[in-house]
């Protein structure tokens, strides 16, 4: 995500860019709805490409990338399957007891995370493999208790990414973080934050999610610019303007996900703190 070019695209860009967004949007909403296995594998997928984005933004051998890959798969698929059966989506009854077992589960994907590092060698592959491996575990547990969030957290992530664009293009005004990421500003900052706050609580009121989410949108803004800005930072060390080149005219499946990453893991821990306080 980002408030501001660097450059104004021509035309053709601009076509390929919403060309490519529609199709994104289209497939993330198509699998959303479908749930159970599309979208597991959806998003087995996308966190698949994700970790090989990040093994080469950090020259992390190939081989030892892919051993990360393939481990994606016990969270997001064997794990997800064993306490979240995917034909038991949507249950009656949500309560905190029906999402007990998430505990374990992050138990095990934190663990293999620590393998991963200590027996590559490679702390980045570790804390790689963390960085995508929980929230797409988190966004498989969410989808299966209440999939009606996950539309809700996209739509936040996606409002946030937009107004903050047209903000900090229009408004421009003082640099957020210039030696992280020299195109935010202040007023894009605000302005995303604004757009979450109208577009959660209007799609919390559409698809009957209410309080507290219906409250949240600004928060989860916030959030997803600062796992922007993460991204960012990680990019400018590594010395590299994209994290990859696989949605045409948006660089990598990492540069369009940074922000939902911790919006998902954000709204899992509400949903809950919610449930346990009910």
């Amino acid at each position: 995500m980002s408030d501001a070019p660097r450059q104004e695209p021509a035309g053709s860009d601009l076509t390929t860019r919403f060309a490519a967004a529609v199709v994104m949007i289209a497939v993330a909403c198509i699998a959303t709805y479908a749930g159970g296995w599309p979208f597991r594998l959806l998003v087995f997928a996308g966190a698949g490409a994700m970790l090989v984005e990040w093994g080469d933004m950090h020259r992390v051998g190939r081989l030892w990338t892919w051993i990360g890959v393939a481990l994606l798969a016990v969270p997001i698929l064997i794990l997800s399957q064993y306490f979240f059966p995917a034909a038991d989506a949507q249950p009656d009854a949500l309560d905190i007891d029906a999402l007990a077992p998430l505990w374990i589960a992050l138990a095990v994907t934190a663990a293999i995370g620590l393998v991963c590092g200590a027996i590559s060698r490679r702390l980045a592959l570790g804390w790689g493999y963390l960085y995508v491996a929980i929230p797409a575990f988190a966004l498989v547990l969410l989808n299966w208790a209440w999939f009606e969030l996950v539309f809700w957290l996209m739509l936040v992530t996606w409002a946030t990414d937009i107004f903050a664009y047209f903000a900090g293009r229009g408004l421009g005004g003082p640099k957020l973080a210039p030696r992280i990421s020299p195109n935010k500003t202040w007023s894009g900052l605000i302005g995303g934050m604004a757009g979450a706050a109208v577009v959660g609580a209007l799609a919390a009121w559409l698809l009957d999610i209410g309080p507290p989410f219906l409250f949240l949108g600004a928060p989860m803004g916030l959030i997803a610019q600062l796992g922007d800005l993460y991204e960012s930072w990680v990019k400018r060390r590594a010395g590299v303007k994209d994290s990859g080149g696989l949605i045409p005219g948006h660089g990598g499946v990492l540069d369009r996900l940074d922000g939902l990453l911790p919006v998902v893991v954000a709204t899992l821990l509400i949903l809950v703190a919610t449930l346990g306080s009910a």
